[in-house]
């Protein structure tokens, strides 16, 4: 724009000056000297002629540039005028857009208005669903902490428990269960019961075992209860821990079924209770039944046919009278001693017993039993080793109590040992463990290993000297009673069949403050 101006003032500048030139060429023509002289120079050089043309092209080029100002004005009027009818049309638009955005407006706030009731309803929804959640979480811990309860539960029971589905697969067992049927009780879920339990050493019992659970799953049968006996034959990879081969075991099986909340059975349960003591016990109840009976029998046999003969005069004389009052005499004894023996089980046991306790000497004790067993040994030429007495060997004990545990002993040592034998007696006092010991040796017919365990338990008689000898098998329990629940003591044997048996006993020493205080 500068070098425009800049041009147009030059050309108008040029014009003016060849217009100022042609105009002086013309007064020069008017004649006057200073005319004619300058008309000699200006007429050698078409001074004129250039003046005007310059002029003639200046004033085209100034017309020119007028037009194009011309030109440009009125194309900015028309532009103004386009832009002015532009804005209307633009505000018409405005007015039209902010009356469509007031509108919109509105509809946004009543689609907010909307949008904020449905996430209200929403946000009441979500937080239910967030305390479902949390209770849902609440309830799956719980069932895992009452699953692991059970599981803890059925782990600890001594009893075999095991819990198959309804395809007959492995669901929980436990130690007692593996250990039973020879399994993995913890890596054999989901494994056939059949595959786990299945015997083929020919075990009835335990094929028994698996149709009991198949069949109680189909007929639907709440609880069966059945008693299964497992034969002790040899298995191949029996593991460690497992019941000692070649020894029947007898259980009481008890089978449930399983119901979910359709009614459908879901799985069976089987708890084996093993019950080959309690067997065996009522067994031996059965047997000191029939013993006690025969004890009876015998001795009230023998009374009631002396006293008939007595009574039926066949005692003709004096001394035939007094045999038969002499047997009669012996049989009541005998008869007292075992109701005696049953009386004193029971009350030991009931805790009912009196205890008369007293500072006493074991070697005086033993001395006194031994003239009462003498006469019994003699007969069946048997040799009685004593013991030269201990200067101090007493005990706080019950006299008579300790008196009868002697004579048990020592009776049982004579009856089970073979004419021309000898008996042991032997009494030794151990000061730093303040105890007195006292032990009885012969040279009997010894008793069996496996049977030395079971000797001192109740009604139990050994099987292989049952001929040697009769008896109620309550003695030696006695002797176990009397020694260690009521002066808490301890027995102990020791004994190999064909050469003998040591039966004997401990009590704690008497203090010597105690005797002298008794004294």
């Amino acid at each position: 724009m500068k070098f425009r101006r800049d041009l147009y003032v030059i050309v108008t500048g040029i014009v003016a000056v060849s217009l100022f030139i042609g105009a002086l060429a013309g007064w020069l023509d008017a004649g006057t000297e200073e005319g004619w002289r300058f008309v000699g120079y200006v007429q050698r050089a078409p001074v004129v002629l250039v003046c005007y043309i310059i002029g003639a092209v200046g004033v085209i080029w100034l017309g020119w540039y007028w037009l194009k100002l011309a030109g440009g004005i009125t194309s900015i009027a028309r532009r103004l005028k386009k832009e002015t009818a532009d804005c209307r049309l633009s505000i018409a638009d405005c007015k039209s857009k902010i009356g469509n955005r007031k509108s919109k407006i509105s509809n946004i706030d009543e689609l907010s208005e909307a949008i904020g009731e449905r996430i209200d309803s929403y946000s009441s929804v979500i937080g239910e669903l967030e305390k479902q959640i949390e209770d849902l979480q609440i309830q799956i811990q719980l069932t895992q902490r009452q699953k692991r309860n059970i599981e803890a539960i059925i782990y600890s029971i001594r009893d075999a428990v095991i819990v198959i589905d309804e395809f007959d697969r492995l669901l929980m067992a436990n130690e007692a269960a593996g250990r039973l049927f020879n399994f993995d009780f913890r890596s054999s879920q989901q494994r056939p019961i059949g595959e786990l339990v299945f015997s083929e050493e020919g075990d009835a019992g335990k094929n028994e075992f698996v149709d009991i659970l198949r069949q109680s799953r189909q007929s639907k049968v709440r609880a069966t209860r059945r008693e299964i006996e497992f034969s002790g034959k040899p298995q191949k990879d029996r593991k460690i821990g497992t019941p000692e081969d070649g020894k029947s075991r007898t259980f009481d099986c008890i089978v449930s079924c399983v119901y979910d909340e359709r009614g459908q059975i879901c799985g069976v349960v089987a708890v084996l209770h093993n019950i080959t003591r309690e067997k065996e016990i009522s067994q031996m109840k059965n047997d000191f039944v029939s013993q006690v009976s025969h004890e009876l029998k015998t001795p009230l046999a023998s009374i009631s046919a002396y006293s008939e003969m007595l009574l039926d005069g066949e005692a003709k004389d004096g001394r035939m009278r007094k045999e038969f009052y002499s047997v009669i005499q012996s049989q009541a004894q005998r008869l007292n001693r075992l109701i005696e023996d049953i009386l004193n089980t029971s009350r030991i046991e009931s805790g009912l017993i009196k205890v008369e306790r007293a500072p006493v000497s074991l070697t005086i004790l033993i001395e006194e039993q031994l003239q009462m067993i003498k006469s019994y040994a003699e007969e069946k030429n048997i040799e009685i080793i004593a013991q030269k007495p201990i200067v101090f060997d007493r005990v706080y004990a019950d006299k008579d109590m300790i008196s009868q545990v002697i004579v048990n002993l020592l009776s049982n040592a004579v009856k089970y040992t073979p004419g021309g034998g000898s008996i042991k007696i032997e009494t030794e006092v151990d000061e730093t463990a303040d105890i007195a010991r006292v032990s009885i040796t012969d040279t009997g017919v010894g008793i069996p290993e496996d049977e030395i365990e079971h000797v001192f338990d109740k009604f139990y008689r050994v099987g292989a000297n049952e001929s040697c000898a009769k008896g109620t098998g309550l003695g030696l329990n006695l002797v176990k009673q009397i020694i260690e629940k009521v002066h808490d003591g301890r027995v102990f044997v020791a004994s190999e069949p064909g050469v003998g048996s040591t039966f004997g006993f401990e009590l704690p020493l008497a203090t010597r403050g105690a005797v002298e205080a008794v004294v």
